[in-house]
């Protein structure tokens, strides 16, 4: 049995909407992957920006997983300080993370990288052509990842330069970092940019959204078929077998065998 803690990476308001909108949160949809490649897994949620992280939360934690975020600022603003002060706490207690998007870039600023507004504007979707690193090719965080693979993803800001001793595994034209792992003194910590744990279909949701800053109906027509029609996935320019469970929660499933490991 392994107990996994997920720190949500919204605010109440944007749980709320997400809620009301597709019927689970985004931890909510983590703790669904988690679950799904390992009933075993026990899940706690615990959302920063609504409630202090003590050291008692961490106690019999086997790994600690961090979600993306819609909020408007960046993770090195100081609207993000309960972010930061509770990936710090964990990584103080050397419990491996598990970090997808939000959650990648606040790792990578805590840890000494840098984050920003990508140039090439949004990747929202599907993240495409994501190509395997030397590194990545060893990294079990990849295992069974073929190179040019495609996830779901939703994203403004990216990585822009690693922390010292980081370890870069995959990237795209898109946003050079797409993953990355940490794993010195103490810390282990896996990240990815895109978002293993989310179904093209509740992407696509999140397009239709009224007013959100995603808004592409076009794109999430095909989103919501693409995993079960190869003309839709060509047309995303992805392959329908990426969008498949097994596949797309490929890290998911090595983070967990990481687990089992320990």
């Amino acid at each position: 049995m392994k107990n996994i803690l997920i720190l949500e990476g919204n605010t109440a308001n944007l749980v709320a909407e997400a809620i009301n909108r597709v019927g689970t949160s985004p931890a909510g949809m983590y703790e669904k992957a988690l679950i799904s490649q390992d009933a075993n897994v026990i899940c706690n949620v615990l959302a920063p920006y609504d409630s202090t992280l003590h050291d008692e939360h961490l106690e019999n934690i086997n790994g600690v997983v961090l979600t993306g975020s819609g909020v408007p600022w960046s993770v090195d603003a100081p609207q993000a300080g309960p972010l930061r002060d509770a990936v710090s706490k964990v990584f103080k207690n050397g419990i491996p993370i598990l970090a997808s998007c939000n959650g990648m870039q606040l790792g990578a600023v805590i840890l000494g990288g840098g984050v920003g507004a990508s140039p090439n504007g949004m990747e929202v979707g599907m993240a495409r052509n994501i190509n395997i690193t030397k590194y990545g090719e060893r990294h079990p965080l990849l295992k069974d990842r073929v190179t040019g693979y495609a996830v779901p993803c939703a994203h403004r800001d990216e990585v822009q330069s690693l922390p010292d001793k980081a370890q870069h595994l995959a990237g795209n034209e898109h946003s050079p970092i797409q993953a990355f792992s940490y794993e010195e003194g103490g810390i282990d910590f896996w990240g990815v940019q895109y978002h293993p744990e989310f179904t093209a279909a509740w992407v696509a949701d999140l397009m239709r959204a009224p007013g959100t800053i995603w808004q592409n109906s076009q794109t999430a027509d095909l989103l919501d078929i693409a995993d079960s029609n190869t003309t839709a996935a060509k047309q995303l320019g992805v392959r329908a077998q990426d969008l498949s469970p097994h596949t797309r929660m490929t890290e998911v499933r090595n983070w967990l065998d990481h687990l089992n490991r320990q």
